[in-house]
């Protein structure tokens, strides 16, 4: 554990000014309210906050997040109260405390609908005060760095968790250090296998090339020298969780990776960062389109620098930054860079972003989210992407996701734009709506009056603004569809009992079943989200029970556009009352699944915008739904004949009948047949079961998954 004069010396090379005192009674107050705490590594607990502050003394941080550090358990953990630590400390210590609590009990790895709401509490908590998300990111990074003491599944979930959402955020932050640190301690865990491998062919490569590093930075001191040039040049590695996802992305081998190495080069102006960039192309070749200026146009999160890749030594691809010494601080710390202190007092950092500013801006973004699914996809497109700059024809400049699409760029001009896009023109030359934009383009919108938004351009939007504005639009529309198509049901189902669809009925249903009006009536009747004969029930309840319509097998799906078609999976092979869950496919409409499908456990979370929330329409359905039955059989006279009746006289219809195996004892068949429902299959498997001479009855399914038949619980395979 690091003494209390360690920890303050830290404090004071880049702070000769800090409260001594205050720092030494949170050392003591912190290590008393944890005495007799132990970690599972055995040491003391309390070694834990004071490497959590440590870690923030290499950003340079205030007293009162270093104090936060070492107080950020207690009042948790221990006896500690918020109002004893205000006592002894500060409000603003206790404030910040009781925020880094805050987000520690937030379980960001819970279900989607829960995470998106978690995910709205972690920036409410860094709005607050953005200091409390550099102690959990500290805090994360520690456990991470001591992880191998928890226990195997434990070590899992820590460090998917860190993979999905605190490495992205660091990163997001600009804290590029941190989030490849965490990233590799992760990807250690998750995959210690790939991570080696890596690691190997690394030792494999030095071997054979010498030290690369410091034959190139070498190269490049002596270059600049000529110049007269006086900069700090670094070089590395990159990380092995990199160099493994570069891999991935490009489905390449390790030989044939290019740029591994990277090499950071630091001046005294932005005038001299231009002047090195023309050294580094004279002395070296520049690969074609891997230059990005992020000086003249710098990340929302205050990152500033030079990015080139040059072909060095033996034709080996090298990443070269080239950036200042203020825009270096900002790039080691990000946001962070605020909070940082220089020689004293607090380090007044042009680049540096204000971190309030920047946490509103992320807020404002996703507080346009009107639905759990938009929110979580504008948190994880914020955080996951990187950025490409475009130009408008007359020179305006707007920062877009990578792999964003003309029709992002449309949307980002104005939503009305975006709604009426017709096509685009990139640097003058026509293309279509899916291309993807690259640094520097210039991007013309074509619109046209009367132009809508299209369900394909869910398909082809990458940003969280586009999609909600394209969702909004088509529920739009598809409200006005709805209302007529509910109109028409509602004017059949009226005349099927002698009576009128007014507008004064419809109102009144509408009062009644507790929604908004009329056209909310309609529009729900016409998406099938209710039955004519819901309404019905309503008003005439005594006239209800004339109306047993058979559920047509067109809408016998609710949740799905009025545009989508449907088909059940050859896999599964779902019945109505099954839960089920659609999955869309371009061009193909929207396959249902049941939800214990196995199919579905092989879909990524690349494919999570692919899924549609889906139930079956209540009420009776027609015998159209094929399902399928293994049956074994006595080899005995009359037995099938007498099957087949058990199954016609319950309703079914049989489509098909295969023998797969016959001896003298048995015979093995599979039977296809037609029914209504899983309640149905449920009543036809009980009563075949029941005949003595059946051996073995079992629904099969194409996932071959095992499951039991249960009246009204969905999925069947086997009959006990």
């Amino acid at each position: 554990m690091i003494p209390v004069d360690d920890l303050i010396a830290l404090v004071r090379s880049y702070n000769p000014h800090t409260n001594e005192d205050v720092l030494r009674r949170a050392y003591d107050y912190g290590l008393r309210m944890h005495e007799g705490q132990f970690r599972h590594s055995g040491e003391p607990y309390f070694s834990h906050p004071v490497s959590v502050a440590a870690i923030l003394t290499e950003q340079r941080l205030d007293d009162a997040t270093l104090v936060t550090a070492l107080l950020h358990d207690t009042i948790e953990d221990t006896d500690a109260s918020y109002t004893e630590v205000s006592k002894l400390f500060s409000g603003e210590v206790a404030d910040l405390v009781d925020g880094v609590t805050k987000l520690t009990n937030i379980q960001l790895t819970s279900t989607e609908t829960k995470q998106a709401e978690n995910f709205r509490k972690l920036f409410m908590a860094m709005s607050k005060d953005f200091r409390v998300i550099l102690v959990k990111l500290a805090d994360r990074l520690h456990n991470m760095r001591t992880i191998k003491s928890m226990r195997p599944e434990k070590q899992a979930q820590k460090a998917r968790e860190t993979m999905d959402i605190y490495a992205p955020l660091a990163g997001r932050m600009g804290m590029q250090w941190m989030r490849e640190e965490l990233e590799d301690l992760a990807f250690k865990v998750l995959n210690p296998e790939g991570r080696a491998s890596i690691i190997r062919r690394f030792i494999r490569l030095q071997k054979e090339t010498g030290d690369v590093i410091h034959q190139i930075t070498g190269d490049m001191r002596i270059e600049l020298k000529k110049e007269g040039i006086e900069a700090d040049v670094f070089g590395r590695a990159k990380k092995p969780f990199s160099i493994w996802r570069k891999m991935q992305e490009k489905d390449q081998g390790f030989s044939r990776l290019s740029d591994i190495y990277g090499f950071r080069i630091v001046c005294a102006s932005e005038a001299e960062c231009y002047q090195i960039l023309g050294i580094i192309h004279r002395r070296w070749r520049s690969i074609p389109g891997r230059f990005k200026d992020y000086i003249s146009q710098p990340k929302s999160n205050g990152y500033r620098s030079l990015h080139t890749t040059v072909s060095g030594r033996d034709g080996k691809r090298v990443e070269v930054q080239i950036r200042t010494h203020q825009m270096h601080d900002v790039a080691e710390d990000g946001v962070a860079a605020h909070w940082s202190y220089r020689d004293g007092v607090r380090s007044n950092n042009p680049f540096a972003v204000d971190p309030a500013k920047w946490v509103a801006g992320l807020k404002e973004r996703f507080e346009q989210a009107e639905d759990h699914d938009e929110f979580l996809e504008a948190v994880k497109l914020e955080m996951y992407s990187d950025q490409v700059f475009c130009f408008t024809p007359k020179g305006d400049v707007f920062k877009l996701p990578r792999g964003a699409t003309p029709i992002d760029f449309a949307y980002a001009i104005h939503t009305r734009i975006g709604s009426a896009c017709v096509g685009a023109k990139i640097d003058g030359l026509r293309v279509p709506l899916w291309t993807r934009l690259k640094n520097g383009q210039s991007v013309e919108i074509i619109t046209a009056e009367g132009q809508k938004p299209e369900a394909t351009w869910m398909e082809i939007a990458q940003t969280g603004k586009a999609r909600s504005a394209i969702r909004r639009a088509l529920r739009e529309e598809d409200t006005e569809r709805y209302i007529k198509l509910g109109q028409e049901l509602a004017r059949v189902g009226f005349e099927h009992i002698g009576k009128q669809a007014t507008d004064k009925a419809l109102t009144t249903a509408a009062k009644t079943m507790g929604l908004g009006g009329r056209d909310t009536l309609l529009a729900q009747l016409g998406a099938a989200q209710i039955t004519a004969r819901d309404v019905i029930q309503v008003l005439f309840p005594e006239l209800a029970t004339k109306t047993g319509e058979i559920v047509e097998g067109n809408r016998a799906v609710v949740g799905l556009r009025a545009d989508q078609t449907f088909r059940r999976a050859g896999c599964c092979a779902p019945l109505p009352g099954e839960r089920i869950v659609g999955i869309t496919t371009l061009g193909e409409g929207v396959t249902i699944h049941a939800i214990d499908c196995n199919t579905l456990t092989q879909l990524t979370d690349d494919d999570s915008d692919r899924w549609v929330d889906l139930h079956w329409h209540e009420g009776p359905h027609a015998a159209i739904y094929g399902a399928t039955i293994e049956l074994t059989i006595a080899n005995d006279a009359g037995v099938l004949g007498r099957l087949c009746t058990l199954i016609g006289e319950r309703g079914a219809n049989i489509s098909n009948i295969t023998f797969e195996e016959r001896t003298p004892d048995f015979y093995r068949l599979i039977i296809d047949v037609e029914l209504r429902d899983v309640s149905h299959m449920h009543a036809v498997c009980t009563a075949l079961e029941a005949d003595t001479s059946v051996a073995h009855i079992a629904r099969m399914r194409g996932d071959n998954v095992p499951r039991k038949v249960g009246k009204g619980t969905g999925a069947s395979n086997t009959v006990h």
